[in-house]
Parts: C-alpha cells; sequence; structure tokens
C-alpha cells in the first residue's frame, strides 16, 4: 500500500483497487463498478430512496438523450455546461438534423415535459426523483470521485410559490445531511453556496462540504432553488384559484457516487479501506484457524453463528478457503470488513472467540454464548466511533485563526515545511467575486461554502480586508 502522508492520491487508487471495487475501461473517465463497490451505491440508494418516499416523492424515468436547443432556453444553464457537453450527432448511419447531448443534468428535458404535465394548482407540488447516470466530459478523472460518467439521483420539484419551494430546497438538503452523517459516517457541513459556485441556472444553490483525509474538500450533496427561471424558460405555468396563470416556482437537488469516494478518503487508514458498518457489503467475516479442518465443532460453531447473523439481517461471509489465515486476515482488511470473528481449537476449549473491529488495532475475547449480541454492539459501536473519528480530525484541520491571505499564504508555506496538511479555513468574504477569485488564483483554495452555522463569526475580508458581508469555508477541492 502507498502511504497516506506521502502520497494519498496513489494510495486512494491502490486501496479502491485491493478492496476491488472498480475496474478502469477503454473509454477515458469511464468505469465499471465491481459488486462490492456497487452494493455500496446500492446502500446509499436505498437509504436515501426510503427518506425521499417518506416527504412524497416519487421516481420516475427520463431519457438520456437531450436536443440541443433545449439547452439554448436557459442562458445560464447552457453556460455552466457547454464545455463538459458530449453530443450524439449521427446514428444509423445518418447525420442528425439536431445534435442531441447525453445528460449532464435533466432540468432542461424535464421542464419541457413539465409544462405538459401541470395545467393546474391541483397538479401541484410535482415531486419526483430520478435513479439515473449522467455526463460531463472532465479533463482530469478519479475514480468515483470525478469520472465522465457516474451514477447519481437528481430531484426535480414545481411548486405554486417561493415559500413552498425554498422549503422543498431546505428539506431536501437536511435529509442529504442526515443521511450522509448517519450511513456514512462523514461529518459535513451544510451551508450557501457563492454566487461563483451556483449550479448554473440556481437562484440559490445550497451545499453540503465534506473534509477528506488530505485535507481537500468534497461538494458531497447540493440543493438547489431555481425560482421561475426554468420555468419561463419551459413555459411551465399553472391556473391558479384566482383563475390566473402563475409560472411555477422549481426545485433540483443530487448526490452522486462521488459519495463513495468520500467515504474511502474520511474513512481510509494506511492498511486500506475502512467501511462503516451500515453501508459496507460484508459487515462480518468469520475464519476459522489453527487446524479447524481436524475439529469438526469449530466449523459448527461459526455455522451456528453464521445462520443466527444472517437471520438477524447482519452481512456475514464465512471464510473455509485453503488460505492461511494470514492471508485471510489481510483480506477481509483491504476490503474493509467493519468485524472479523477467529475461532480455533484453544478459543473453542475458552468458549470464546477473538474479535476485532476494522478501525482498532487490537482483538479482544468475546465469550461464545454471547457472540451475536457482541458482533450487533460492535457494529452499532463502530459505525458511532468512525464519525467522531471523523469529527475529531475535521475539528483539528478547521482553522479560524485566518483573517487576511498574507495569513494564509503563510499557513500553506508553514503546513508544506512540516509535511502538514493545511486543511480548511473560515474567512471573512466582502461578497466581491473579484476577492473571491484572488484568494483562489494565488493559494488555490475555494470558497465551500457560507455555512448556516459557523463556529465563528468574521467581520473582515480575507483579501481586502473590508467589511465582510459573509463568514464562508475556503478549502482546496476536489
Amino acid at each position: 500500500m502507498s502511504n497516506q502522508k506521502n502520497d494519498f492520491s496513489k494510495w486512494y487508487i491502490d486501496t479502491i483497487q485491493k478492496a476491488d471495487l472498480m475496474d478502469y475501461t477503454p473509454v477515458r473517465g469511464c468505469i465499471a463498478f465491481k459488486p462490492d463497490g456497487f452494493e455500496i451505491w446500492e446502500h446509499i440508494q436505498a437509504e436515501m430512496d426510503k427518506r425521499f418516499k417518506e416527504t412524497g416523492h416519487r421516481n420516475a424515468y427520463f431519457p438520456m438523450l437531450i436536443p440541443e436547443s433545449f439547452f439554448q432556453k436557459e442562458k445560464d444553464h447552457i453556460e455552466g455546461f457547454s464545455p463538459e457537453l458530449p453530443f450524439v450527432t449521427e446514428a444509423a448511419g445518418e447525420k442528425l438534423e439536431e445534435r442531441l447531448a447525453l445528460r449532464p443534468t435533466s432540468e432542461t428535458m424535464i421542464g419541457h415535459l413539465y409544462s405538459d404535465w401541470i395545467k393546474s394548482y391541483r397538479d401541484l407540488p410535482v415531486l419526483i426523483n430520478q435513479w439515473a447516470n449522467v455526463f460531463r466530459w472532465e479533463k482530469r478523472t478519479l475514480p468515483f470521485i470525478r469520472t465522465s460518467e457516474f451514477l447519481w439521483q437528481e430531484g426535480h420539484t414545481a411548486h405554486v410559490d417561493e415559500e413552498e419551494a425554498r422549503a422543498e430546497t431546505m428539506q431536501m438538503l437536511n435529509i442529504y445531511k442526515e443521511v450522509v452523517e448517519g450511513l456514512l459516517a462523514i461529518p459535513v457541513y451544510d451551508g450557501q453556496k457563492t454566487p461563483s459556485e451556483r449550479f448554473a441556472g440556481a437562484v440559490d444553490t445550497y451545499s453540503i462540504e465534506a473534509m477528506m483525509k488530505d485535507g481537500k474538500a468534497v461538494q458531497a450533496g447540493t440543493s438547489h432553488y431555481l425560482g421561475t427561471k426554468f420555468a419561463e424558460a419551459f413555459d411551465i405555468k399553472y391556473l391558479t384559484k384566482e383563475n390566473r396563470h402563475e409560472f411555477v416556482h422549481t426545485t433540483s437537488w443530487g448526490t452522486s457516487t462521488r459519495l463513495i469516494g468520500s467515504v474511502i478518503m474520511v474513512h481510509g487508514d494506511e492498511q486500506g479501506l475502512v467501511l462503516p458498518p451500515r453501508i459496507a457489503p460484508t459487515q462480518v467475516a468469520l475464519i476459522p484457524v489453527g487446524p479447524w479442518k481436524k475439529n469438526p465443532a469449530i466449523m459448527e460453531k461459526l455455522d451456528e453463528v453464521f445462520a443466527e447473523l444472517k437471520a438477524k439481517g447482519i452481512r456475514v461471509r464465512l471464510d473455509d478457503s485453503d488460505q492461511s489465515p494470514g492471508f485471510k486476515f489481510n483480506e477481509w482488511e483491504l476490503k474493509g470488513v467493519p468485524v472479523r470473528v477467529e475461532l480455533g481449537p484453544r478459543d473453542l476449549e475458552n468458549n470464546q472467540a477473538l474479535m476485532k473491529a476494522r478501525d482498532e488495532d487490537e482483538k479482544v475475547a468475546v465469550d461464545l454464548a454471547n457472540i451475536v449480541g457482541s458482533i450487533e454492539q460492535e457494529l452499532q459501536t463502530m459505525q458511532t466511533r468512525l464519525l467522531e473519528k471523523a469529527r475529531a480530525f475535521r475539528a483539528e484541520h478547521s482553522h479560524t485563526h485566518i483573517d487576511t491571505i498574507e495569513e494564509l499564504r503563510k499557513h500553506i508555506a508553514d503546513s508544506a515545511d512540516k509535511g502538514e496538511i493545511p486543511g480548511w479555513i473560515l474567512a471573512g468574504w466582502c461578497g466581491d467575486d473579484a476577492c473571491e477569485e484572488q484568494v483562489k488564483d494565488e493559494t488555490m483554495f475555494t470558497t465551500r461554502n457560507i455555512p448556516f452555522n459557523p463556529p465563528a463569526e468574521k467581520s473582515t475580508c480575507i483579501n481586502c480586508g473590508k467589511e465582510a458581508k459573509h463568514t464562508v469555508w475556503f478549502a482546496r477541492a476536489y
């Protein structure tokens, strides 16, 4: 394994490959999800989908191919996405009259259809989510984090007024925060994006931002209030109770498979992958050790434990392969399996087994009579422990004492000299795009979001020194 501290990118690629989560394909920027990698996404998808449906949303599916003219209808949208759009120009040996884009996101197609579906206030709200793949032709790619094709969900809703649409926007951002922290054990800062970081065509964009172990940020989810921009572009009107035609107010919101990359980068260690129990494809690995083949009672006991765990819905594997115990231990560690249980002849005599949590160094002896309960407890404890560890790491690398760009430059240089990560900084911003851009140009630190609950309030702009309109998180980002 590569070293996290010395070469984080190589460590990340090594971790993914040794855990057998994905494979490269002949198409640049497109990866194949192997079963373990895809199952992690399935667990994320299941929890998200459950939460969406609890709040009244339903799933639908829209076409992948979008006529180029649709993008021309919303000026900001086409300007934001045109550099990333791949187009289909020919089909069945004939040149198409109009180029068809592979969807980078579906606001335009959905806006076109909503204009037919929505006629009256009785049709509102429209609460639809789509699970799909999208394409954005990336110049620099990194598996799961930034690929040309990726999997995601995109919600698209339409409402009678701004108040209802804004409530929807915040509701979905809160769901994202709860799922990412509760399921993935990744702490996030929620807040509003600055105008330059806003979604193309949105009135306001809100995000949850997560810190990776190299100190960089990942935008883990976004929720957008679109106002009436897309409604006006696609003529989505409804008849009010007062018999007037009004434009609907729309929202969109999304998370993607970059959450898988975030899990790897937040929880992984020098040995490789560490998975939170709630999303691990295999939560428990049972391993017979010693001369177990000469002692049938060992496998009988493990079979019994396997059946009990399975009956409780715990994802468990029994490794009775011919590989050495050391090889098996290493293999399951690399796969990030949360809990490993070892049982050998001496353990059986002592009526105990050895249990090791993936994120802990020591094995602990557990009573065979209560082993299933001990495993269940450890899975819950580890889930909480990983979130607490990630929060502690984030707190250690979140800096609130840097108030000027000179101090930021010095902080970056000092961190490099010490072999440390610069992390994130909380700083003031006057609201001028030029100041934001200068910080980015000089330090490669970009605004992540304007947090709803900052740990401190800043009074002066980090760049120009004028009065700050906002307190903002700055960081280098993926």
